[in-house]
């Protein structure tokens, strides 16, 4: 039960927090989301997810510690974000190309305006993008952590709204 809580905790504030960092938010559908009965997440609800500009940092941060406290590792799948609690699992999708990552978010940041978020060295070049330094993303919540990969992944070509 305390699981169904933290997951809904954290769509909710997702969906509160994504409004205060830059970049596009919206959500996989337009139907309207309506109360939670039983604490139960409904599975047909929409997501909420952000889309904006993405960028990466590396070497030079090697070892010093993040906001979570733990020192950073750029060979690790993890992120800054400037809202999203420490500890959420979301998968970035780089929109040129597909391929996504599942990151933690460990970290504060982007410092640069105008980026929604800031990758490890390894989760930006999983995504393609780290000799390019930026790409536009989506960032989508993770529900289950357990079961989602932590790798790269090529998708298809999204064909409209809630063909996943």
């Amino acid at each position: 039960m305390r699981r169904v809580l933290t997951l809904s905790t954290l769509a909710i504030l997702l969906a509160s927090t994504l409004g205060a960092a830059p970049g596009q938010i919206t959500s996989d559908s337009t139907a309207k989301v309506t109360p939670v009965s039983s604490q139960k997440v409904q599975e047909n609800l929409p997501r909420p997810y952000q889309e904006g500009r993405a960028s990466w940092y590396g070497e030079f941060f090697q070892g010093k510690p993040t906001a979570s406290g733990e020192a950073y590792d750029m060979y690790e799948y993890t992120a800054a974000h400037p809202t999203l609690p420490l500890g959420t699992w979301v998968r970035v999708t780089n929109l040129r190309n597909q391929r996504s990552v599942i990151v933690r978010i460990n970290d504060r940041g982007p410092i640069v305006p105008g980026r929604i978020i800031d990758l490890s060295y390894n989760a930006a070049k999983s995504l393609d993008m780290s000799q390019r330094g930026v790409a536009k993303v989506r960032i989508d919540l993770v529900k289950d952590t357990e079961s989602a990969p932590v790798v790269a992944e090529q998708r298809p070509p999204q064909l409209g709204i809630g063909s996943r």
